[in-house]
């Protein structure tokens, strides 16, 4: 067993250039030591570079090497004798993902300074992603993951920010299932109300739609409702709905990334399938459950066929799916925005608000604010870098963002 007396830190700080982790570790290898722990870290072209080694004989002599090479490099060093090995990391492991639009010095500061308050240290900082959104990645140790969300997403409230607290397991690495709302989570606005301004109906469709997804009145209810302002709509008013959708940012990468690395998805809605199995045959979705209107002779009658995907319809979906594909329900995703979707996070082992009415945000396991669908991939450890690689090795190109 290595004891403290027996270890060198060496740290390495400058402008990084090729060849500079090369040549510390020519060095090292001559001198015989065991690399014991390394770290790296770049930043805007500043290099961190941490190697913790078993000590050799003749300190002084290695040490002579390491200044002459640091020096050559043009880089400052430090050598710290007898730090010992690094202790394995305490209980209470947490993902802590921030976000932000922009992510202000003093909103970190403050999460800092409630990780902290709780015990919890910072083992190590990794940006997901510096444009349209910075989106920071915090490996935490020595808190409880609930309590820590708890306490972070009050705070994140306060500051602005998103904060995605998550328990660090296997989970995070396997095949998921991401189950999403569609109206106003995968789509901007919602079908309903886009029918509605055909039959001339729009702000009384409005105004229940919205009660609804606060919470206020029965969804079923309200559905039933709603849909009877339809009575009589010609059907091919559906085809110019479909034509007008504008699928929310972020949402095609989404699909497209995380299939990539063998994801299932599944749209579940208190919308309508007329809709949506054609939006999840457009976008790759695995998927779909919504509720039908009733179509005779070309018109709409101002009903729907079969029982209503209500509140505990979309959870019984969920939980159906993930059964179906194959995944445990502790590591599936729920995304939506409105009090019908409570069940649905709850039931996924991630229950993601997304733009969410506030009753919805106070439940959630996490809350994303940012119109981009795509910064989920960020709280699954998935870098802006990365995604971009994966799709310019598919031909697709993503303009260059801002310096």
């Amino acid at each position: 067993m290595t004891t403290p007396a027996d270890t060198l830190l060496i740290t390495l700080t400058g402008k990084d250039r090729p060849g500079v982790t090369s040549a510390i570790f020519g060095v090292l290898s001559r001198a015989g030591v065991n690399v014991i722990d390394l770290e790296q870290i770049l930043l805007r072209r500043r290099l961190v570079l941490g190697v913790l080694v078993t000590a050799p004989r003749d300190v002084k002599k290695l040490r002579r090497a390491i200044e002459k090479v640091a020096d050559d490099l043009g880089m400052a060093v430090e050598i710290e004798q007898g730090t010992g090995d690094n202790k394995a990391r305490r209980e209470g492991r947490s993902h802590v993902t921030v976000i932000g639009a922009p992510l202000k010095a003093s909103a970190m500061g403050a999460i800092a300074g409630r990780i902290a308050d709780l015990g919890g240290n910072i083992d190590r900082i990794e940006r997901m992603a510096r444009y349209p959104v910075t989106a920071l990645e915090l490996d935490v140790s020595g808190a409880d993951p609930l309590t820590l969300r708890s306490l972070l997403a009050r705070e994140a409230a306060s500051l602005s920010v998103d904060v995605a607290v998550q328990p660090a397991t296997l989970l995070r690495h396997g095949v998921r299932l991401i189950v999403m709302d569609v109206d106003s989570t995968l789509i901007q606005g919602e079908v309903i109300e886009m029918l509605a301004a055909h039959a001339g109906c729009e702000p009384e469709v409005a105004a229940v739609t919205e009660a609804a997804m606060r919470g206020e009145i029965d969804f079923e209810e309200s559905l039933r409702a709603r849909v009877r302002l339809l009575a009589g709509l010609d059907a091919s008013v559906i085809d110019k709905v479909y034509d007008e959708i504008v699928v929310n940012p972020g949402a095609r990468t989404l699909v497209r990334v995380l299939r990539r690395l063998g994801y299932r998805f599944a749209i579940v809605s208190g919308g309508f399938s007329q809709i949506t199995n054609r939006l999840a045959e457009d976008l790759g979705i695995h998927r779909a459950r919504a509720n039908t209107l009733e179509i005779v002779d070309g018109r709409l009658t101002g009903e729907v066929v079969g029982p209503v995907v209500d509140r505990a319809g979309k959870a019984t979906a969920l939980r159906e799916f993930a059964a179906d594909l194959g995944v445990p329900e502790a590591a599936t995703i729920a995304i939506g925005d409105g009090a019908n979707d409570l069940d649905m996070l709850e039931a996924a082992g991630l229950g993601i608000a997304y733009n969410a009415r506030p009753v919805v945000r106070e439940v959630a396991d996490t809350a994303l604010n940012v119109p981009y669908l795509d910064s989920v991939m960020y709280l699954l450890g998935i870098s802006r870098e990365a995604i971009e690689a994966a799709d310019a090795a598919d031909g697709i190109i993503t303009p260059a963002p801002p310096l």
